[in-house]
């Protein structure tokens, strides 16, 4: 008879039916699925500057990207499929082709249209892009893999691979800390994250009393001046925004700016507070692609959020009101709320993402070069195939990641099953290792159950190297649109 609160029976029944690295697995998944598209997304469009005299408008357009499943090409040129312990033998890369449709459009007309091989893509052991996932028990033994092997890594050039999760602040939250140097004793901090974009600002309360907001290169500009340049001109608009009644340190930053009544006036004292000397047309608009594209881009970027960023302003300066006062406790950033987890497909995302870039760039100082000789050259010859695939295959080799990161991808050690699992659970804090950060490296208690509490090295490393808990699972990010269209479907009203 089984019973049925037997905890060994529920624990082989819980790896029976969930991966120790299924998050992982997800992530690339998901990467391969929908993020490479969301990339292409970003660079859709391509312009070249100098094109052919007798055409008016060129564009290079990219349509569509996918992947296939690993494959190898061999010297006669013939390809086939490719198994990992082929890959291990022969010290070749375990990876698939990545796909592209590419068409040109002159004076609006499409001219060319085909697909393309742009590179190639390590492919994760066990995820639906592997050949591997599809196969029985029996199977796997026949093809020379371990039935028992959890996959979740990539092989390159014949090496086990595993790339480390990185722990991160969250993004697109307001963070208000005390700051025991410095001129404002609060300083409120925002990572606004949207594609490439990851853009950090900073509130702050001088001794004048005035509320100050600083991002990119825009330094110390009074916030209430920011919500008018958006557009929400009115002070009792903006009183209500903050929702803090008639509050006094409110008062002080609206009568700072309360001969600004135009929108353009508040746009022009930013451009001259950041240094912009060119005609007030050219400041204006200048200023307006800033705040359009740099000012919490996380909103959106285009000018239709420009009313959605002054209220969020308003809500960010209420909540660092109430901390400055003692009313809201200031945010503990160790607490495992306010972090994230950077999984294999965000970490491939970041590293396709930029060198996406490379080869646009790439592809435009070919066709630019041949243009200039007086030929249109064919789209098909100026992409350069091995461009892509050596620098992902570079990074992945050597652990040299986007964002000066190093040690993102570790050699697996396969002394024992333990030490496998060990590597593939592994999460790296970004903090330096040679700075004392006794906070960080302290156990938390919001650790438990989803880290290890022992696992973690002796010495320089000690808390900032970590492990995932056995049990532990790691949820993907939410759509927001997703969200916010079933809300609205149970009656939620926007503003």
């Amino acid at each position: 008879m089984i019973k049925v609160d037997d905890p060994k029976l529920l624990l082989k029944k819980f790896f029976e039916e969930n991966s120790l690295i299924h998050a992982d697995l997800e992530s690339f998944n998901n990467f391969v699925d929908k993020e490479l598209n969301q990339i292409l997304e970003e660079n859709r469009t391509i312009e070249p500057t100098i094109i052919p005299p007798n055409v008016e408008d060129f564009k290079i357009r990219l349509d569509n990207i996918w992947v296939t499943k690993p494959e190898i090409t061999e010297a006669d040129g013939s390809k086939r499929n490719i198994l990992p312990i082929e890959a291990r033998l022969r010290k070749i890369s375990y990876s698939a082709p990545i796909h592209m449709e590419v068409s040109a459009h002159i004076n609006g007309v499409q001219r060319e249209d085909f697909k393309l091989q742009i590179g190639n893509l390590p492919i994760m052991l066990k995820s639906k892009y592997c050949h591997l996932s599809t196969m029985s028990r029996e199977e796997l033994i026949k093809a020379g893999e371990d039935p028992d092997d959890p996959g979740g890594y990539f092989i390159v050039n014949g090496t086990e691979k595993v790339l480390v999760k990185i722990e991160d602040l969250a993004s697109n939250r307001l963070m208000v800390e005390e700051e025991k140097t410095g001129i404002s004793p609060y300083v409120g901090k925002i990572f606004s994250e949207r594609g490439s974009y990851k853009i950090p600002h900073q509130f702050e309360k001088l001794k004048d009393g005035l509320f100050y907001t600083t991002f990119t290169r825009v330094k110390r500009i009074p916030t209430v001046l920011l919500i008018k340049a958006l557009g929400m001109l009115k002070d009792e608009d903006i009183m209500k925004n903050i929702g803090l009644g008639n509050d006094s340190e409110v008062f002080v930053n609206l009568f700072e700016h309360v001969d600004i009544k135009e929108k353009d006036d508040a746009l022009d004292l930013i451009a001259k507070k950041i240094g912009i000397t060119q005609s007030r047309e050219i400041r204006i608009m200048r200023v307006e692609e800033i705040l359009d594209k740099y000012l919490l881009p996380h909103l959106g970027i285009e000018e239709s959020d420009r009313n959605f960023k002054a209220i969020n302003l308003c809500k960010y300066l209420q909540q660092f009101i109430k901390v400055t006062r003692g009313e809201l406790p200031t945010t503990d950033k160790d607490h495992y709320a306010n972090k994230r987890l950077k999984l294999s497909g965000d970490l491939l995302a970041d590293l396709f993402r930029v060198n996406i870039k490379v080869l646009i760039g790439d592809l435009l100082y070919n066709f630019q070069r041949i243009v200039k000789r007086g030929k249109i050259p064919s789209i098909k010859v100026i992409i350069r195939e091995k461009l892509l695939t050596q620098r992902i295959y570079s990074s992945m080799a050597t652990g040299n990641w986007v964002g000066n990161r190093t040690g993102v991808s570790q050699r697996i050690s396969r002394q024992n099953f333990l030490e496998l699992i060990s590597g593939l659970q592994r999460v790296f804090s970004p903090l330096s290792s040679s700075q004392e950060n006794f906070e960080a490296r302290a156990l938390h208690s919001t650790h438990l159950g989803r880290l290890c509490p022992s696992e973690t090295p002796e010495g320089t490393n000690i808390g900032l190297r970590k492990n995932l808990a056995i049990l532990a699972s790691v949820t993907p990010q939410v759509d927001e649109e997703e969200v916010l269209k079933s809300l609205k479907t149970m009656g939620l009203e926007t503003i």
